[in-house]
This record gives structure tokens, C-alpha cells and sequence, in this order.
């Protein structure tokens, strides 16, 4: 993607991204913007029924108001969080193989959900935050395809026990929605929040 107001934002003010995500870190820097990484310690609890959406956009906000409360007031930092759900159910990062198993034979067959959610912050405060949402139809699994895949140690660090981007592509039959979002880190969204972040600094500078 070409970014249009990523790099315009980039020349105003310093850039943090607010995520240990390799994936995220690639992206970014696939951007060509200049930037640092700082990876938060956010807890990333859910609330008692809280729903996909606002549990992403609520950690996204956490996380980029923590690392910005380190950080110079001039710079703007990038929060994301990335949620997996199928229905009620959210599907965090397994705690174990056997729990890769569980969720990834829970997946096989289903449709679920994908939802993104990006906060920039400056200072002690969010200047933008949104998310993106795409659908993701699995294949049937049988147990020694998801075994093999646990094997590879893919499903380890990642929502719902499977990486779209790496060997996980097998597991998707296909998505409505972008592929970028499931990877983790919008482009789109985060041009456009970049462009309300510029707008907000004209009006405060």
C-alpha cells in the first residue's frame, strides 16, 4: 500500500510503535517511515462480557497510552491489538500445544472473526483509535494437519493459534475482508487515523 499521510505525520513528529509483533514491526517498516520499537506489558485481561471490538480498541488505547506516558511528548505511538473470535467465544494465544490443538480444531470447518485495533496516543492522550473487522473461513482440519502445524511452532505467539501470513496460509480456505487486518496491523486504517492524528496537531500546535 502507499501510505499518504503515514509519512507526512512521520516528518511532523517521531513515530513509536507500541507492539512486540514482528509482523507489525515488518509492516511498519515495509512503510518507510522511520520509527522505534517498545514493546508494552499491558494487561490484557478482557472484561466480564465485553465485546470483541471494544476489548481490542480498549487494549490498542492502553497500550499506546503506556508506552506514550515513557516516551517524548512530541511522539506519536501506535498501539494495536488484534482479537480472534467465533461468536461469544474469543480465542486468545495458546497457552500450550495442547491448547493450540483445542482452539485450531475448534476453528476447523467455521467462519470466524478478525478484529484490529489501532490507538495513536501523544502524551497522555489518544489523538485517534479504530478497528477493522474481516472474515476468515477455515478448512476442515483433520487432527495430523493441526498437529503438523503445532509442530512447526507457528500457532506459539499468535491469536487464535494460527499466522495467515506464514505456513498457517493452508488452514484458510478464504476471507472476506483484508489480509493485512488479519496479519495485524491494518494499512488503510492506520493511514487514515494517521491523517486524523495530522489534523488534530494543526489544531493544537
Amino acid at each position: 500500500m502507499n501510505f499518504k499521510y503515514l509519512p507526512q505525520l512521520a516528518d511532523k513528529r517521531s513515530i513509536v510503535l507500541g507492539s512486540s509483533s514482528p509482523r507489525r514491526y515488518r509492516l511498519l517498516r515495509e512503510s518507510g517511515v522511520v520509527f522505534t520499537q517498545v514493546v508494552p506489558h499491558t494487561d490484557e485481561t478482557r472484561g466480564e462480557n465485553e465485546p470483541p471490538e471494544r476489548y481490542a480498541l480498549r487494549l490498542a488505547k492502553e497500550k499506546a497510552l503506556e508506552i506514550a506516558a515513557q516516551s517524548k511528548p512530541e511522539a506519536i505511538v501506535i498501539g494495536a491489538d488484534t482479537v480472534v473470535s467465533l461468536g461469544d467465544k474469543i480465542l486468545e494465544k495458546p497457552v500450550d500445544e495442547a491448547d493450540a490443538f483445542r482452539i485450531l480444531s475448534f476453528l476447523s470447518g467455521k467462519r470466524h472473526e478478525v478484529c484490529t485495533a489501532l490507538a495513536l496516543a501523544a502524551g497522555s492522550g489518544v489523538l485517534s483509535s479504530g478497528y477493522e473487522v474481516t472474515e476468515v473461513f477455515f478448512n476442515e482440519l483433520n487432527d495430523e494437519q493441526i498437529k503438523n502445524y503445532i509442530a512447526s511452532g507457528e500457532p506459539r505467539d499468535k491469536a487464535g493459534a494460527y499466522g495467515i501470513q506464514g505456513i498457517g496460509a493452508f488452514l484458510v480456505d478464504r476471507i472476506k475482508g483484508n489480509l493485512d487486518n488479519v496479519i495485524g496491523f491494518p494499512c488503510e486504517l492506520l493511514d487514515r487515523l494517521a491523517g486524523e492524528t495530522i489534523n488534530k496537531l494543526q489544531l493544537l500546535d
